[in-house]
């Protein structure tokens, strides 16, 4: 969900003024000798093993066809992509997306092939094998752990809204994906990508570079085809992240188009669940199943007459022309490779017909940072105690209290990394009444809603704003953490408004995305821009499972 919550305070904006730091410098200059000649040996056999799949780069609608004709049935594909996840995320590049396969998922597609001859297709999710987060309720033989220990065994009575609708849509629940423990919110210092429970993922592009977080596991999965489409969650960023560093097309909806319910929480004024997808089409389907008011989630109420279940009807690949697009300058100059990208990106998209209103910049940038990352101490703390008592007596721990002692006893395996020091202040915290929380969710509202989003939108009368989602991906660092560069999720994050990551391009060899936000509710919108955009540049490229970025 939190893509790292301490970026999110006042360092951020020390990343986004210095050019080429951390991970995004490292992508532009030599591998580090660090890494170490045996690992890199063996990554790169390891690598160089990897097949081509007769399910690269497939669609739903590939899918769909491919079942009419015959050629697959629900069951093939869950027992392909099975294979597959074997074959190279727990052998040979040993990507690490899948922390547990559904035990019951060749059975299920039975009953849908089988209901497919009866009755036909429910729709275009009937027999489509999805991955899911492991922060996600389901009621069957999986366990929901947000990749800790302290949540091994954790089987919730009652699936997720989301897993509710997934079903209800004749999907295939395939498994669950690693992701950064906790969503990223338990320390200052950790490493995206990292669980306790499910160890490291890799970025399948460059092995020894970050998935990025918290959904990376969903994030590294999907690009490297080990299942159709999958499932993430954003607080901040923790959608668009993992879709730009995975050449992914990711939607963080607005806040309530898509149930919580069931959900392991960080913030109710900004969580929220989401495709994750290698087209912005499949991505668009994806988004439809998911929608709906769910009396277990009350933001969902405000979604009434709102929502849809049918967004592939707005990818129009004229979507661009008389569009105005709004650049957020604010949120470029941290790499000058991602500047040039950027750039050629907003050429593609005044050929396609756009209008681009240069600089319609964010007046309240930099000015809720702070805020918000006290509203998700606040919330944290709350919401996930109020989650660990819906799970009943026998859970394995009840309250954030509990997990924080579990952490301290099992230190070696939880906290071998990076430490809890955000679940200590999030403990230290009082309730939702407190004035210095009601205080701060006001200043976040007031800030990129009235002041920020709405307000740009309503100067420059525009359909969306772009900036570039973040850098290339940076090698992952076990001793010193995240090495964010730059992004540009926490408007629309802070905001609870919709935000769409598409590839704009690759730089030494690393996708680079672009994000598309705007005002609540204007998914239409921001699936239409964004799509036309992807239908123009047709940026993404499969992984080719690197061991590393060498020179040039």
């Amino acid at each position: 969900m939190s893509r790292k919550a301490v970026q999110l305070a006042a360092t951020r904006r020390s990343f986004l003024r210095t050019a080429l730091v951390g991970g995004a410098a490292a992508t532009m200059t030599r591998s580090s000798p660090a890494l170490g000649a045996a690992r890199d040996i063996a990554s790169a056999a390891a690598a160089s093993d990897v097949k081509p799949f007769e399910l690269d780069e497939i669609t739903i609608s590939d899918l769909q066809d491919g079942m009419i004709s015959g050629k697959f049935t629900a069951r093939s594909l869950v027992e392909k992509y099975s294979a597959r996840i074997e074959e190279i995320d727990k052998n040979g590049p040993a990507i690490n997306c899948v922390i547990e396969l559904n035990p019951d998922a060749v059975s299920i597609a039975d009953f849908l092939d089988e209901e497919r001859k009866a009755r036909g297709p429910r729709g275009l999710l009937h027999g489509v094998p999805v991955l899911i987060k492991d922060n996600i309720d389901t009621a069957d033989k999986m366990m929901t752990t947000a990749g800790s220990l302290a949540l091994v065994g954790s089987k919730p009575a009652q699936d997720s809204s989301v897993a509710q609708r997934l079903r209800a849509a004749g999907a295939v629940i395939l498994g669950k994906t690693n992701l950064s423990e906790w969503a990223n919110i338990r320390s200052s210092h950790s490493t995206s990508g990292w669980s306790g429970r499910g160890g490291l993922t890799k970025n399948p592009y460059a092995l020894d570079r970050n998935p990025c977080g918290s959904s990376s596991g969903t994030g590294a999965g999907i690009s490297a085809n080990l299942c159709a489409v999958g499932i993430g969650t954003e607080t901040d960023g923790s959608i668009v992240c993992p879709a730009s560093t995975n050449g992914l097309a990711g939607i963080k909806p607005t806040v309530g188009l898509v149930s919580r319910s069931g959900i392991i929480p960080i913030s109710h004024s900004q969580d929220g669940a989401g495709p994750m997808c290698r087209t912005v089409r499949d991505a668009a389907i994806l988004l439809g199943a998911l929608t709906g008011v769910d009396p277990q989630d009350w933001a969902t109420a405000a979604s009434q007459g709102r929502s849809l279940t049918n967004y592939a009807q707005f990818c129009d690949p004229n979507g661009l022309k008389g569009a105005r697009i709004g650049i957020a300058r604010k949120y470029f100059g941290f790499n000058d490779a991602v500047d040039a990208l950027m750039e050629q990106s907003l050429d593609a998209m005044k050929k396609q017909g756009a209008t681009l209103v240069d600089p319609a910049d964010i007046e309240t940038f930099g000015k809720f940072d702070e805020s918000e990352l006290l509203v998700f101490m606040y919330e944290l703390k709350a919401d996930l105690n109020a989650y660990l008592a819906r799970l009943g007596p026998n859970a394995p721990v009840h309250t954030l209290k509990d997990i924080i002692d579990f952490n301290d006893r099992n230190r070696p395996k939880e906290m071998p990394y990076f430490g809890q020091d955000l679940f200590l202040k999030a403990e230290a915290k009082g309730p939702l009444s407190e004035k210095a929380y009601l205080d701060a969710l006001e200043k976040n509202h007031q800030l990129t809603r009235t002041e920020g989003i709405d307000a740009t939108m309503d100067k420059y009368h525009l359909d969306a704003i772009v900036a570039p989602t973040g850098g290339p991906a940076w090698i992952t660092d076990l001793v010193n953490g995240d090495h964010v560069a730059g992004g540009s999720s926490n408007a629309a994050a802070v905001a609870g408004y919709p935000n769409i990551n598409v590839t704009a391009g690759f730089i030494s060899s690393l996708p680079v995305g672009i994000s598309f936000f705007g005002r609540a509710w204007s998914e239409p919108t921001l699936i239409r821009v964004a799509f036309a955009f992807e239908q123009a540049t047709k940026a993404r490229q499969a992984p080719r499972f690197l061991a590393t970025i060498g020179e040039g």
